[in-house]
């Protein structure tokens, strides 16, 4: 458990890297000239990704919050499995905000069709990279070469 505990911890911190870089440019937004510019579409889409981009650091942070709480408790098994779950979920919450910020940012400088594609695409690409592939390299090492 130790193990699995430091290697979750580790994984953690790139995420959390790239969420907060995410959520901090999301912050910046309303503060540049053209964002009163943005239609009603767009500005839902951001304030959606900004509540999306809370979600995501409040999931991925949240290991540590448990690790606090149950520090000497000896529930350390729970405690992985807990924060296993909750990476989990920050990392699909991560990849929609990823995808709807390459959607926003397309919408504003190029167009809703292309805003779609690029969106979709960049979604698509995510769940093959963070969820087929290591499925896929899971399911092969079980059943052998």
């Amino acid at each position: 458990m130790d193990r699995n505990w430091n290697e979750l911890l580790q994984e953690l911190r790139v995420t959390q890297t790239g969420a907060q870089i995410l959520t901090g440019f999301l912050l910046t937004l309303p503060f540049q000239q053209r964002f009163a510019d943005l239609t009603s579409f767009q500005r839902g889409v951001y304030l959606a990704l900004v509540l999306l981009a809370a979600l995501t650091t409040g999931l991925i942070v949240a290991p540590v919050s448990l690790h606090r709480v149950l520090f000497r408790r000896h529930l350390k098994s729970q405690l992985v499995t807990a924060a296993d779950h909750l990476a989990l979920v920050g990392l699909a919450a991560l990849a929609l905000a990823v995808a709807g910020t390459t959607l926003l940012v397309f919408d504003v400088v190029v167009g809703r069709v292309a805003a779609l594609v690029a969106g979709g695409g960049v979604l698509v690409m995510l769940a093959i990279f963070w969820l087929v592939v290591p499925y896929r390299m899971a399911r092969a090492a079980r059943h052998g070469p």
